[in-house]
């Protein structure tokens, strides 16, 4: 259940402005806020079919646009090469003590500095 509400939050995250105002306002209050349809039903006047039929349309939606983009799956490969250039940057600034090569040493800083920073953004 945990894995389907954090793909459910990727999907969210990734394309939640093509949705309508209302579409994400129930997508969120039901995935986000924990709410129950019934919740979401009574707070905003109508029947917890109407709110799980909106949610279910936003839902097929947003994996549809994953299915066709593939946005998430190159966002996490992105992510694993970018944790394997951080690496291979530790590991020549490692074999570097040797040499101390002030050049090798400052290249291989700013590798890894942009490779977390663009780990985080």
């Amino acid at each position: 259940m945990k894995s389907q509400a954090y793909r459910m939050a990727l999907l969210f995250d990734f394309y939640g402005d093509v949705l309508t105002d209302r579409q994400k306002e129930f997508y969120d209050l039901y995935y986000n806020e924990d709410l129950s349809l019934a919740e979401i039903a009574e707070n905003n006047g109508i029947t917890r079919q109407g709110v799980r039929d909106v949610i279910v349309r936003a839902e097929a939606i947003l994996t549809d646009l994953e299915d066709k983009t593939g946005l998430i799956k190159r966002f996490h490969a992105m992510q694993k090469e970018l944790q394997s250039v951080a690496e291979a940057a530790r590991e020549i600034d490692r074999r570097n003590q040797e040499y101390q090569d002030p050049v090798i040493q400052a290249m291989t800083q700013r590798i890894i500095q942009l490779s977390e920073q663009m780990e985080r953004e």
